[in-house]
């Protein structure tokens, strides 16, 4: 791990300053790049003079410093609203992805005595300063009990939970007054599930209890390993659960095809499960929480913050666009995707003939392979084509509703993994049993 030690800033106006510090800076630098530009007498265009390579520089260095919800928040929108966010401002937040910072370890003795008292190291054999993990929410350490187990410590960053609201706040009003976002966008519900979701995670307490269900309900299946939490050791912002190794679930990527596609077709259909037969769903796609046990060949599923149940209303819609989809009828297509609510219908009404030749191209996909190629993006490009006239038309802008948007969360990014692994997986198949449910 690369992560730099740096404070984080806990305190209410401290958090709030370094927002400031982003407005200022930014504005500054459209001043100055703005002034160039009139002086060599061209006509800046402000999204050009915001999104510098400064500027992206500046926003993702301060938000990665803030950690928390302010990080996470910027994670979330580079990985669900790529296709409705300038490419730009998509590239910024992205790079959220892979920034982290750890904290110093007078801060990191703090929080734990805090936690556990000031004799806390006499629990362990040994307890590893230098963490093995860290991201927006809190870092991970490595420790040994007195009696052998190997626990892996997650210890949450100071100040997380409780600046939450204005955090995620303070982002979007970022946004907006960026323009980048048109002010007729309505992202209220989107932002007040969010704050929801990220309280959620900030609550160690409730994912070690969401971490034991979602281990007894794949408590008999041999391809998966789910670390069970250390009670005693766990408060609202330290959990302790089983350390267990393995290595990332991307390294696979080189493996024989038949192990890559065996893996792959047991990510996907544990998606599929979560939907459908479990009606509980880890939400977070982010690669990492997968890794591979090379000694037990099966595969560690990690991070359960973002566990949630789905709504049955959810699985059914997403029921009926798969068997739609499964059948090559165009018209349940464009049905279910309005009722899902990935498409408004006035999106419809102003873009009918674009997104009807979007759905062609998928239903085409469907229909000619039984052996569904994820390496094979030909398809992927005809439809980015027919994205930016939809993305132009800022006034029928939409957001999906936020139930939806989070199963479809967990979706792209598995399947962003299957890519990745140039898996080749029998999907009709695989999708058949759980259309029109």
């Amino acid at each position: 791990m690369t992560a730099d030690a740096r404070k984080v800033p806990s305190g209410r106006l401290a958090r709030l300053g370094a927002f400031g510090q982003i407005a200022a800076g930014v504005a500054g630098s459209v001043v100055t790049q703005g002034a160039r530009a009139l002086a060599n007498g061209e006509r800046p265009n402000l999204s050009d003079l915001l999104l510098t390579p400064a500027n992206a520089t500046r926003v993702t260095d301060q938000l990665s410093r803030l950690r928390g919800a302010a990080m996470k928040l910027g994670q979330m929108i580079s990985l669900d609203a790529g296709d409705m966010l300038p490419p730009e401002l998509t590239v910024i937040l992205a790079r959220l992805r892979d920034s982290a910072h750890v904290m110093p370890p007078a801060q990191l003795e703090k929080v734990l005595a805090a936690s556990w008292g000031a004799g806390w190291r006499r629990r362990f054999r040994r307890f590893d300063a230098r963490p093995v993990a860290a991201a927006s929410i809190g870092q991970v350490h490595r420790a040994e009990l007195p009696d052998g187990r190997v626990l892996a410590i997650k210890v949450q960053y100071p100040g997380v939970a409780r600046s939450i609201d204005a955090d995620v706040d303070n982002v979007a009003t970022l946004l907006k007054l960026s323009g980048l976002l048109p002010a007729s966008l309505d992202v209220a519900p989107l932002l007040t599930e969010a704050k929801r979701q990220l309280h959620e995670e900030a609550d160690y307490q409730r994912e070690a209890a969401q971490m034991t269900r979602y281990a007894d309900l794949l408590a008999d299946d041999p391809r998966f390993v789910v670390p069970r939490p250390a009670l005693d050791l766990t408060g609202p912002s330290v959990l302790a659960m089983d350390y267990i190794a393995a290595r990332p679930i991307e390294s696979l990527e080189t493996a024989p095809e038949v192990q890559r596609n065996q893996v792959m077709e047991a990510l996907l259909g544990l998606v599929l499960r979560e939907l459908f037969e479990f009606g509980f769903m880890q939400t977070d796609p982010n690669f990492a929480n997968y890794r591979w046990q090379d000694a037990s060949g099966r595969i560690v599923v990690l991070d359960f913050g973002a566990a949630r149940a789905v709504d049955p209303a959810v699985t059914r819609d997403y029921a009926a666009l798969m068997a739609a989809g499964l059948r090559g009828d165009s018209a349940a297509v464009r049905a279910a995707l309005i009722r899902v609510g990935f498409i408004s219908q006035a999106q419809f009404e102003h873009h009918g003939a674009v997104l009807d030749r979007i759905i062609a191209v998928i239903l085409d996909q469907l229909q000619r392979i039984e052996r569904f190629d994820f390496a094979d993006r030909a398809f992927v490009e005809k439809i980015r084509a027919e994205v930016p006239t939809i993305a132009a038309d800022r006034a029928n802008w939409h957001i999906p509703p936020a139930e939806a948007l989070f199963v479809q969360r967990k979706i792209s990014g598995t399947v962003l993994l299957a890519v990745r692994m140039k898996a080749q997986l029998p999907l009709q198949a695989m999708l058949a049993p759980y259309a029109d449910l």
